[in-house]
């Protein structure tokens, strides 16, 4: 079992900045995509990835300050200490017996026919047999626990938004090297986590998971709401005027839309089915707002006015 401090580099007082820090650079240089010819490297990786995953828990990480569980995240006393109230029995000179609280010892029990009894013997009476011979135990059978698993290993994906938006297929690169397609799930957002079963380390009752973190990138012109994507459309002055047919970009590509002739600027459409899917099913809308914009010269603009002018208020609705 490695030491998780010792496996990133860090003192047992470095902050959490700290250990994000060293895990973010060991994981840059250790990554299996850039150390295809270096087994050792992706090994290495995935133990600087599950040293993170610990100490990155704060619950965790203390248990394993105070010595309640070791670099593997297992209990470092899985029964509790040792039997019998935690004393247990040592052995003593001559080859009696000792109780750590200061209990019987074999001396004490003399007299039975001039040698030292057996403790097999006594036990054998106080609690019915079953103290010598056949395996049992005075105090009942004790099943042993089951083989435990291995631990699991955290991996961070980042997604594209059109492509969490979509459900697109991701691939992720595991900590052994080996490489997968993952279906994102609907609903998917940023935080998502995606559980891969048995692709965490090995153990002796078998292989832990693979949790999966989702990171959603964001866009240049596009806006997550809920379920929806919002996108501001710049639309000339005369399509705003004499409505046009226009090309507007959406997560599943270019579509045309009819803006009507007279449309103000702020006007919002929506287009049916174009957001991002819900845990429900179906998926969310696109919502488009018409953003007027100005020609770069206007001086042909203004030529063609003339001496027009608006003869209404378009601030009467804020009351000035």
């Amino acid at each position: 079992m490695a030491d998780p401090y010792a496996t990133l580099g860090v003192s047992r007082t470095a902050s959490e900045k700290d250990i994000k820090s060293a895990y973010r650079k060991l994981a840059k240089e250790l990554h299996p995509d850039t150390n295809r010819d270096n087994p050792a490297a992706a090994d290495r990786f995935g133990k600087v990835t599950q040293a993170y995953d610990l100490l990155s828990d704060k619950d965790r990480r203390a248990q394993f300050d105070r010595g309640e569980i070791d670099g593997d995240g297992n209990p470092t006393h899985p029964f509790g200490g040792g039997g019998f109230g935690g004393g247990g029995f040592g052995g003593g000179a001559g080859g009696g017996y000792r109780s750590q609280q200061g209990g019987f010892r074999a001396e004490d029990f003399q007299g039975f026919g001039g040698g030292e009894a057996d403790l097999g013997d006594i036990f054998e009476g106080l609690f019915g047999g079953g103290a010598r011979g056949g395996g049992g135990s005075p105090f009942g059978r004790r099943s042993p626990p089951p083989p435990q698993k291995g631990a699991d290993i955290n991996y961070r994906l980042r997604v594209p938004f059109t492509d969490a938006a979509t459900r697109a297929d991701q691939r992720i690169t595991l900590s052994d090297g080996k490489t997968i397609d993952l279906k994102l799930p609907a609903g998917v957002e940023d935080g998502t986590q995606m559980r891969l079963k048995g692709k965490g380390q090995q153990g002796p009752g078998g292989a832990g998971d693979g949790l999966v973190t989702i990171s959603v990138d964001s866009h240049k012109f596009y806006e997550r709401v809920g379920d929806d994507v919002r996108l501001d459309l710049p639309i000339s002055v005369d399509e705003a005027v004499k409505g046009a047919k226009v090309k507007v970009p959406t997560v599943d590509g270019p579509v045309m839309l009819t803006v009507k002739p007279g449309l103000s600027g702020g006007t919002v459409m929506r287009l049916k089915g174009k957001g991002f899917s819900k845990k429900a099913g179906g998926r969310g809308d696109q919502l488009v707002t018409l953003r007027i914009t100005l020609p770069d010269d206007l001086d042909s603009l203004t030529e063609a006015l003339g001496d027009w002018t608006d003869p209404g208020n378009p601030r009467a609705s804020l009351g000035v």
